[in-house]
């Protein structure tokens, strides 16, 4: 087995570990709960964080539960029980089942919002959720009654329909699987994400007026300067392996230099380090065109047959 399979056999593997620690919380769920944040927003959830924001007209709930948790249907029970307005709209912040699980229980009073891009994806994967019936491009605003939520797409970031959900007059943004709690690695892995707009749009994010609150889809409540210190990773993550690629260093050279040492205070640093560099390569790898003798070629693609055998497949 060649030394660059072995490497890719090992982020497979980092990859599983995560997994399976979802799978295996599902067991012993963390309890339900309900926090409220401000006068009209509340953060519920066990495994991961959702939301709702309550208005004269209607409540919009901002996604469901990890599927098989029932806690969805818990929240619409609770709903029912605490408020006497029904739930008009539930807001999907992007396709990742594990998110949005369960969303269908609202549908007989609710109109399912996601970005345009989030649709196609959730019928084709045949995600566990309500299907989307309105959605945007860009930016939408939703009245639910003296209480104003704005939806904002900032471009591909985590995925390429990823949204953040805007509370303007509470100082509250809903900001899902773009950021944890502090200093912290937000994703285990780039595979869905767009890298250079993510940097970008952090920035955005980082400095956005109204927003004293910011709710994560995982774990603890923060502040905007959570997406900043997870912006400064990305940013120095992404020059690093970039600037040994182009010294013609191959995966398991960057591997021994691109440590990121520098930023091992980082919540999650010593399971996803790795695994980043090795994606963040991977990103580059197919989207970068590299100058002949500056790392062109490996001796082996990372999935497939080795680049002398790519002639034999080029056609007349």
């Amino acid at each position: 087995m060649s030394k660059l399979r072995t490497v890719f056999l090992t982020l497979f593997a980092l990859a599983g570990l995560v997994a399976g620690t979802e799978v295996s919380a599902q067991g012993e769920l963390p309890p339900m709960q309900i926090e409220q944040l401000t006068e009209h927003v509340y953060r519920y959830g066990g495994l991961t964080n959702g939301a709702f924001i309550v208005g004269s007209e209607g409540i919009a709930v901002v996604d469901g539960q990890v599927c098989g948790s029932n806690g969805t249907q818990w929240l619409k029970e609770e709903l029912a029980r605490r408020f006497d307005v029904p739930v008009k709209y539930t807001i999907l912040s992007h396709d990742h089942e594990m998110h949005i699980c369960g969303l269908e229980v609202f549908s007989d009073t609710a109109r399912a919002v996601s970005h345009v891009n989030a649709k196609p994806h959730i019928i084709r994967e045949g995600r566990r959720t309500a299907i989307p019936e309105i959605t945007f491009d860009t930016t939408m605003q939703l009245d639910l009654g003296g209480i104003e939520v704005v939806l904002l797409y900032l471009g591909p970031t985590h995925t390429d329909n990823l949204i953040q959900v805007h509370v303007p007059a509470e100082g509250v943004l809903i900001a899902v699987d773009f950021v944890r709690e502090g200093k912290s690695l937000a994703m285990p892995e780039l595979r869905d994400a767009d890298v250079v707009n993510s940097i970008k749009a952090l920035g955005i994010l980082g400095r956005m007026e109204n927003v004293d609150i910011v709710v994560p889809g995982h774990g603890g409540v923060t502040d905007q300067q959570a997406f900043l210190y997870f912006r400064d990773y990305l940013q120095a993550l992404r020059e690093r392996v970039l600037d040994q690629m182009v010294a013609g260093k191959g995966i398991e050279e960057i591997l021994e230099i691109v440590t990121m040492e520098d930023f091992s205070d980082y919540g999650w640093f010593d399971l996803w380090v790795r695994s980043n560099v090795i994606g963040m390569w991977e990103l580059l790898y197919h989207y970068r065109e590299p100058t002949e003798g500056a790392g062109a070629y490996e001796s082996e693609f990372p999935i497939g047959f080795p680049v002398g055998e790519v002639d034999k497949f080029s056609g007349p």
